[in-house]
């Protein structure tokens, strides 16, 4: 059986504790500008940070449902008004009447008002010690919602992968997904709060469940009001037009899962009993219900041409394999390409500087 993917890396209190005291935060920039330079970001500190903190909200929703009992702090309420406060705005920005069917313009005006209240909104979610940081930190969020310039979402990079499972049989997963830089930069924002004390490690699931489902609503709603085009979109071959980072987190769900096993993730009924305990499920739903930029059909007549991706036979373990797939596609097919990480900007908090051996 493959080896599972460590569940490991730099938790909330871990980087707290680490202490911002001597820190300069400065404004992020690109640093990765040609195909060589992907050697300084596997190196760098921002990578291992980055890369930890997505694991270790792995290892923290593992077998957990959206329903189960979490704390909820005073920095998630904050976030989740501020998400609210996109949302507003959003109802304050209708679209604008244009020849152009997709990337409506009216998209422009509402991220001129984000543009501008970024730092404050940030601001208001960080301690007093390190209230400096807020000009860092908002470049993230800014880059969270889309490309104000083309209007569309994502990197438009298609990510596949094949992971061999072994479950008494030998069974072949294939997974087809879109890595979303936009998506990436949300969790890089999410990180850099709890790098300097803003979120701690009581926060992780409450920033997966509550905060990282609403940023999945109000992007939803930006992407169909405005309709946002995935930024490359290479078709029927993308689970999502424009999400990866649900579908890791909401495999992580299903691990020791008494009875579901990954053919069930084709059974409608299943998904519709389902969908609100489990993000896989409701990302399934949403695309099942033809909520894309572009018309694709449903997730289930995605793998016809592979009759035998679901045939993954067994709960528990096997659906920890499904999430450690995931896990390796998102590192080695998405994390370690040039046309992702050539979006990726680099501060004080996320550094391209090398980290420890």
């Amino acid at each position: 059986m493959a080896e599972a993917e460590q569940q490991s890396g730099s938790t909330p209190e871990d980087e707290a504790s680490k202490g911002t005291d001597s820190v300069t935060f400065m404004v992020p920039k690109k640093e990765i500008s040609m195909v060589p330079d992907m050697g300084k970001w596997k190196r760098s500190m921002a990578y291992a940070d980055y890369i930890g903190f997505i694991l270790a909200l792995n290892g923290a929703v593992k077998g957990k449902k959206l329903s189960c009992e979490y704390k909820v702090s005073e920095t998630v309420q904050k976030l989740l008004d501020l998400l609210g406060t996109l949302d507003r705005w959003i109802n304050e920005t209708p679209p604008v009447d244009q020849p152009s069917r997709f990337g409506n313009k009216a998209y422009r005006t509402w991220y001129s008002i984000l543009d501008q209240e970024a730092e404050s909104l940030v601001f208001a979610l960080l301690p007093e010690d390190t209230s400096a940081a807020a000009a860092e930190i908002a470049v993230y969020l800014k880059e969270s919602v889309g490309n104000a310039v083309r209007i569309d979402y994502g990197t438009g990079v298609v990510c596949v992968c094949v992971c061999v499972c072994v479950y008494v049989c030998v069974c072949v997963c294939v997974v087809v997904l879109c890595l979303n830089w936009h998506e990436a930069a949300f969790a890089a924002f999410l990180c850099c709060l709890c790098k300097v004390g803003a979120l701690k490690v009581d926060d992780q699931l409450a920033i997966v469940f509550l905060v990282f489902n609403r940023y999945l609503e109000v992007m939803r709603k930006l992407q169909k009001t405005y309709r946002m085009e995935p930024a490359g979109s290479q078709g029927v071959w993308g689970l999502d037009d424009f999400q990866f980072l649900p579908f890791i987190w909401g495999s992580s769900q299903f691990v020791d899962h008494p009875t579901l096993e990954p053919r069930h993730f084709l059974e409608e009924r299943v998904v519709d009993e389902q969908q609100h305990e489990y993000m896989f499920l409701e990302c399934i739903k949403f695309i099942n219900e033809g909520n894309r930029v572009c018309l694709h059909p449903p997730f289930s007549s995605l793998f016809r041409p592979f009759p035998h991706v679901f045939l993954m036979r067994g709960p528990g373990k096997c659906l920890e394999q499904f999430n450690q797939g995931l896990i390796r596609m998102y590192k080695a097919e998405c994390l370690e390409k040039f046309p992702v990480i050539q979006h990726f900007k680099f501060g004080s908090l996320l550094s391209i500087q090398p980290g420890k051996p």
